[in-house]
């Protein structure tokens, strides 16, 4: 533990409903819902005028429609969070060498390693000007935590939403803890937290008071001892800078269970297209291919196939899927398909030609499939199982996408069926705006990058350079003012 609040913890405010918000002008201030549309659809966040409905994350999307009939229902675009978490990254790497991201909206910084903050007033100036320079550079809001451990900072931050700060100052940590349900604590999840309850501990402080030897009793050993150091607020966990990922995956619910075989091994082989780019976004490779089918019953099989060297190469991971796939019976209809690849590295074993080759292939797939037909027009390439208009116009028209009409300009998808394509124009910063309706095949209706959601963000080259580095210099830029 130490003895200034100097581990601070970020956490971007509802993060894709807010994007979303911020993108689409129509939408601010009113209940938004990303995540899966389908009738297996999970809700991935929810905007806070939604969660006022009832609405929360990993929630079915059929449940959270029930209960937000008139919100708008949104499929992610993972481009445009991933874009603005490398803003939010690069300026949190501004404040500190140690910065441990827990996802693409959350992350811990080391303030001391960085020499930004040495005290409680200091790590407060710090993170107000954070905060402020995230809004102005994404134009999100996002909630900081500061403590003396990274326990505290995350509760802290939990503490501060929505679009707040809070400092949680040494010494206050057990009288702070004790009223909070223990489901506050890391690692007590609803079965840990159910179990506590049935033997009569529901706040931290029933923890505290209960002792190590009875925790270790309850929960067993290794769980046992670091509850109890966590009851008492105690977490010596060093930020680390870098936590590489383990695996680099994709992977699809389906709406309907797919029977046909040939429709599955379709699939997988998209899929491993798809994850193949993402391991080149990050400039990895792997080794070892991994397959998952959930089947029509729930159960779930994995299948691995070890290859002689990392690889990045689409047709190396798409044929080891495939060949995975031939040992997995699909009979009785398949919910659920993932490809995975494990063992990263930062280099491949493959033949540079083949991978020019191959990298050209890449980008000829992942582009719209569309063939050449005699008079010169284009037509859509034959699936390989016959889809319904709607099913198609969702795949190529996903809700909440952005499009680009050639005499409209840009805008997103509202909807889409009976083939049609509804469209709001409007961009970040603009008005609300009108609403039209086209052809799923207008040719000047094309599929477009989502835009930045702030047009001229300011110079913070220079920043963190003029905040605050002593106790008189941060209270006089906050006012003396103390912790919430």
């Amino acid at each position: 533990m130490r003895p200034a609040p100097t581990i601070l913890h970020l956490d971007m405010d509802a993060f894709y409903a807010s994007a979303e918000q911020a993108a689409k002008p129509s939408l601010r201030g009113k209940a938004v819902v990303v995540g899966g549309l389908g009738p297996r659809g999970v809700v991935a966040t929810a905007s806070y005028e939604a969660r006022r409905l009832g609405v929360h994350s990993a929630m079915p999307t059929a449940q959270a429609r029930r209960l937000a009939p008139n919100a708008a229902y949104l499929v992610p675009r993972f481009s445009l969070y991933r874009t603005v978490s490398d803003q939010v990254m690069e300026l949190l790497g501004r404040l500190s060498p140690l910065v441990e991201p827990l996802s693409l909206d959350e992350a811990f910084v080391d303030l001391e390693a960085g020499g930004t903050a040495d005290d409680s007033a200091s790590a407060r100036a710090t993170g107000e000007g954070l905060r402020a320079a995230i809004r102005a550079v994404t134009g999100l809001s996002g909630s900081v935590g500061l403590a003396g451990s990274k326990m505290l900072a995350k509760i802290a931050s939990e503490e501060a939403k929505p679009d707040g700060l809070f400092v949680i100052e040494p010494g206050t940590e057990r009288e702070l803890l004790a009223p909070m349900s223990v489901r506050i604590l890391p690692g007590v999840g609803p079965a840990t937290g159910d179990h506590l309850r049935r033997a009569g501990m529901t706040t931290v402080h029933d923890l505290a008071e209960a002792g190590e030897a009875e925790l270790v009793r309850l929960v067993g050993k290794a769980h046992g001892h670091g509850l109890y150091r966590m009851a008492l607020g105690l977490d010596d966990r060093p930020v680390v800078a870098e936590r590489d990922a383990k695996s680099v995956s994709v992977e699809d619910t389906f709406d309907v269970d797919l029977h046909d075989r040939v429709r599955v091994r379709a699939e997988v082989e998209r899929l491993a297209v798809r994850c193949v780019e993402r391991l080149r976004s990050a400039d990895r490779s792997g080794r070892t291919v991994v397959l998952k089918v959930r089947r029509y019953d729930f159960s779930t099989l994995t299948r691995s196939e070890t290859l002689r060297g990392p690889t990045d190469d689409p047709t190396v991971v798409r044929e080891a899927a495939g060949r995975l796939l031939e040992s997995v019976d699909t009979t009785g209809g398949v919910r659920l398909l993932g490809v995975g690849v494990t063992g990263l590295a930062d280099y491949t074993q493959e033949d540079l030609f083949a991978q020019a080759a191959d990298a050209r292939e890449l980008a000829q797939r992942t582009q719209e499939h569309r063939a050449p037909v005699e008079g010169g027009g284009e037509e859509a390439a034959p699936e390989p199982e016959p889809d319904s208009a709607e099913l198609l116009a969702a795949r190529r028209w996903p809700a909440g996408h952005d499009v680009h009409h050639e005499e409209h300009g840009h805008g997103w998808v509202q909807g889409s069926g009976i083939g049609r394509v509804t469209v709001r124009f409007e961009e970040p910063g603009s008005a609300p705006g009108r609403v039209l309706t086209f052809r799923i095949d207008d040719p000047l209706l094309l599929p477009a990058d989502p835009l930045p959601l702030v047009r001229e963000a300011p110079d913070y080259s220079s920043w963190p350079a003029s905040l605050p580095k002593s106790r008189s210099d941060a209270e006089s830029s906050v006012g003396g003012e103390s912790s919430p």
